[in-house]
């Protein structure tokens, strides 16, 4: 049995049901894998880890596994895990005054980031719509995403950029309606992805397919049954129990909304597009969050997907797509 740790980017959500499922069904387990997981610190700490060995596996953004290579780090992405980027402009009914359905309707707003990469996505989306002059998106504000809630909450500003479901909960939480603009339904960019360190990967690669099957069945497995999913996140961290309701709602939105593209159902699961990281690659090299140079091109790789395995192959059938 291989023991493995995995960094995770944050403490453990319903993003994250999938492979705490995994291990409750047993699927690592027989793959000979045992996982520890590993709660984290954001995205480019996850991926700095893996990059730099002290973690076998981590779960990262895309953008912050660019990001750590302009550092002169060397992350592998070995699957890309949800194909679309889950960030999202985001506001409430009342603030706002019409439902939010395009990206032009925030022109003349005040838009007000909760992080750094948020605010990338939201400026690259500005541009490619056309507006981003007319458009005064703040700077991040050091107290990020509490602070940003409350400036919409008290209506000084027209919009938060933040993430999917972060409208949801604000209504849940306010009983105010809210409504959500995904902002991967227009950049064509990836969102979260698996990522370890080359020499793992040369050195152990039947333990990295072996994690990749494992996992990808324990997407389907969740997909099909997000209460069961649910379940195994709460029985990980117990204070999620009074948050279920909204837990489930990360999942089922990164489910249905962020993971699946016609990509997918050709080359399965985790299956890296070329076409993708380079755009991302292009968006990021126009900003200051990079350190050096990139090339996303070296960043990821398809060579540890068992393309034989029907939990990788047959993705699309198995969660009914």
């Amino acid at each position: 049995m291989s023991s493995i740790s995995f960094q995770l980017n944050w403490e453990p959500n319903g993003f994250q049901a999938p492979y705490f499922l995994a291990r409750e069904r047993g699927f690592y387990e027989e793959e000979g894998i045992e996982v520890r997981f590993v709660e984290g610190h954001g995205s480019p700490f996850a991926a700095k880890e893996a990059a730099r060995g002290r973690a076998d596996f981590a779960l990262a953004g895309a953008s912050a596994v660019l990001s750590v290579q302009s550092r002169g780090h060397e992350p592998l992405a070995v699957a890309a895990v949800t194909q679309k980027t889950p960030a999202a402009v985001y506001t409430l009914r009342d603030v706002f005054g019409e439902p939010l359905e395009e990206p032009t309707q925030l022109a003349g707003k005040t838009v007000a980031p909760s992080a750094t990469k948020t605010r990338i996505l939201a400026a690259q989306l500005l541009s490619d719509a056309g507006i981003r002059d007319e458009v005064d998106l703040l700077d991040v504000d050091p107290h990020t995403h509490h602070r940003v809630e409350h400036q919409l909450l008290d209506g000084s500003v027209d919009a938060a950029v933040g993430v999917v479901t972060n409208g949801t909960e604000l209504e849940r939480e306010h009983d105010r309606e809210a409504d959500e603009l995904p902002i991967g339904d227009y950049l064509p960019i990836y969102g979260m992805t698996l990522v370890t360190n080359p020499e793992f990967a040369t050195g152990d690669p039947d333990t990295v397919r072996g994690f990749l099957r494992a996992t990808a069945r324990g997407w389907a497995a969740a997909t099909t049954d997000p209460a069961a999913a649910i379940d195994a996140l709460v029985a990980r961290n117990a204070t999620l129990e009074r948050d279920r309701g909204i837990e489930r709602v990360k999942f089922e939105t990164a489910a249905e909304d962020l993971q699946f593209t016609e990509h997918v159902a050709r080359e399965g699961w985790g299956n890296h597009d070329a076409a993708r990281w380079e755009r991302l690659g292009e968006t990021l090299a126009e900003t200051d969050l990079l350190d050096g140079e990139i090339d996303p091109r070296a960043v990821w790789t398809n060579e540890y997907l068992d393309g034989e395995a029907p939990a990788i192959a047959e993705y699309a059938d198995r969660i009914g797509r």
